[in-house]
């Protein structure tokens, strides 16, 4: 049985639904709940800008992830669970796995997407394969079709 569980929250659809799909087994399990979000660190706002580094994108960018996981805290709350959350910063997989090993966390929630096309999956990547490959417990993977 988990007794706590980290779930990886980006405010997407998949992202939603693996978050109630998270209650519904925090629930089962009587599981501390820990909701994080990862931003990108500076050097990947950059990369992803394709500009010079502006210390007022990766303020907007801080903003942002903030009121994504601040969207998923008052989700939770309103469906009557607990949580702690947090912000990360750096690279998603591995920030929400060494999140997950220095709060001992016996599974990891991540939504899912599939996406149409190889190109598509080629070009995007997917947290959430990384993360079965990485992590050092269970991934549950909540997925979203379209």
């Amino acid at each position: 049985m988990y007794k706590n569980i980290v779930l990886a929250y980006d405010g997407s659809d998949s992202g939603q639904k693996a978050l109630l799909d998270c209650c519904d087994l925090a629930q089962w399990s009587h599981a501390a709940l820990s909701l994080v979000a990862v931003m990108p660190s500076a050097m990947g706002i950059v990369a992803m800008e394709g500009s010079i580094y502006d210390p007022e994108v990766e303020e907007r960018e801080h903003n942002r992830f903030l009121a994504i996981l601040g969207d998923g805290l008052r989700r939770l709350a309103d469906a009557g669970y607990a949580a702690r959350g947090e912000l990360l910063v750096g690279e998603s997989v591995e920030e929400i796995t060494n999140y997950a090993v220095k709060n001992n966390a016996d599974l990891i929630v991540v939504g899912h997407k599939h996406l149409d096309g190889w190109a598509a999956r080629w070009w995007r990547g997917s947290i959430s394969s990384a993360l079965i490959e990485h992590a050092h417990c269970s991934v549950l993977c909540v997925i979203t079709l379209r």
